[in-house]
Formats: structure tokens, C-alpha cells, sequence
């Protein structure tokens, strides 16, 4: 259920795999995303129970409309009736709030600075990269008091550079935003490698405190792929702090 899970100084990160919940095929069984086309009633469970095995209330997580853009935008709680925004990070300063973002591919960035107790969630595929969302986020983050250096930031399971074939006219598009974006697939076509851009753009912001999960979601059974099977289920990734 959860793939990993880390904590540090009081700022938890957690991302989770494709088991442990209630959706059938094609969404078995842990499929976290609402917008999918599972049981409504299945996804409500499964966050239901991802938020317990966390030990978070599931009343307390926010989550995001994603549109593959680079807008973030404070938040200090769930939503409520309000319709859930167009965005593609959050960040809150308010302790005990968990933010999630939901991902099949694409790089989920969770970020934290635990002596300001800012924490930030971000959706990053390959147009975020490009529009901005990271350094977004991290700016949203600032805004609040965060200190860049002081920023933890934990990147999850996502599609790698070996596996990510595009165009080779669209890997020079993304290469001229981020060139650590440019790579190469294992049989030698032109390829991006989102979760390297990502993390070249936070070095450059000066978050210095970053790690990656080696998982590749296009090649790992226990995670959901879009690239793989197209009509599947989401992970998560969810960041918050004591």
C-alpha cells in the first residue's frame, strides 16, 4: 500500500504502490485517482484506507484538479464544497494538513521545509516541467518564509529516461526549457527524463536536500503506468507535518 515512506524532522513524505485496496480491473487495486473512471465509492475507500495505514485523518488531505500546468496556490484546508481548482501544486503552513498529488507517470515532488513548517506537493510531467511547476511551488513556498536551503524535497515512482520515448522533435522542446531533461530510451530513441529535469531545476533553486525513488513506473507490476496500459489507476504521493 505504501511503497515509501520517510520522515524527517517532523515532515513526512509517503508514496504509495497498486495494492492493498478495493478497485477491480483495471484499477486494482489501490487506485487513488477520482477522475479515472473507477467506483466512485472504490476510490473513496482506498483513500480511506492510504490515509489510515499514514495514520492521517482522510478528512484532512487535500487534493488537486491536475492540469498539467504551473499554477500553485495556498491552502490552509480541505476544500469542503468548493469545487477543487485547476492546479498543480499546493502549499499549506498549517501543521497536520496532508497534500497529495496523484500520479501514473508523471513525477510527484513533495517538498518541505520543517523549520518554517511549509510543505508543498507538486504534479510534474513533462509540460509542468516545462511551464514551471517546481520552481512554482518553491516560490509559493518562499513566500510563506521557506528557506530553499533548508527545503527537503522527495521526488517518487515515475516513468524514466530509458523508458519515456517522445518525437525528437518534442525532446528538443523540453531540452531547450531543462536540458537535463534530454535522454535517450534503452534502444536508443530520443527519450525525456522528467525526473532529471526536476531535479536540476530545484539544484538551481538551491534545495539541496533531494532524493529520487529509483522506481519506473512503466516497468514496475506494482505500480500504475498510463504509458503501459492507458486506463488505470493513480498513485499518490502525500507530504505533511507534525
Amino acid at each position: 500500500m505504501i511503497g515509501q515512506r520517510e520522515s524527517v524532522s517532523g515532515a513526512h513524505f509517503a508514496f504509495t504502490d497498486r495494492w492493498g485496496g478495493v478497485s477491480a480491473a483495471p484499477y486494482e487495486e489501490l487506485n487513488l485517482g477520482g477522475a479515472v473512471g473507477d467506483a466512485p465509492d472504490a476510490v473513496r475507500a482506498n483513500r480511506e484506507l492510504a490515509a489510515g495505514s499514514l495514520g492521517v485523518d482522510p478528512a484532512r488531505v487535500v487534493w488537486m484538479n491536475q492540469v498539467h500546468g504551473a499554477d500553485a496556490v495556498v491552502v490552509d484546508g480541505p476544500w469542503g464544497d468548493r469545487p477543487v481548482p485547476e492546479v498543480d501544486a499546493i502549499v499549506t503552513a498549517r501543521r497536520g494538513l496532508a497534500l497529495a498529488v496523484l500520479t501514473a507517470d508523471c513525477v510527484p515532488v513533495l517538498l518541505a521545509d520543517p523549520v518554517a513548517g511549509i510543505v508543498a506537493a507538486a504534479h510534474a510531467g513533462r509540460p509542468g516541467l516545462v511551464a514551471g511547476v517546481v520552481p512554482a511551488a518553491v516560490r509559493a513556498m518562499t513566500e510563506l518564509g521557506a528557506d530553499p536551503a533548508r527545503i527537503v524535497a522527495r521526488t517518487g515512482p515515475a516513468v524514466c529516461g530509458r523508458c519515456y520515448e517522445v518525437p525528437e522533435a518534442m525532446r528538443a522542446e523540453v531540452a531547450a526549457v531543462e536540458p537535463a531533461a534530454h535522454a535517450e530510451t534503452s534502444w536508443g530513441t530520443p527519450a525525456v527524463d522528467v525526473g532529471a529535469g526536476v531535479h536540476a531545476q530545484l539544484e538551481r533553486l538551491g534545495v539541496c536536500d533531494r532524493e529520487q525513488a529509483p522506481v519506473c513506473t512503466l516497468e514496475s507490476g506494482d505500480h500504475f503506468s498510463y504509458r503501459r496500459d492507458r486506463t488505470t489507476g493513480r498513485l499518490a504521493g502525500y507530504v505533511w507535518l507534525d
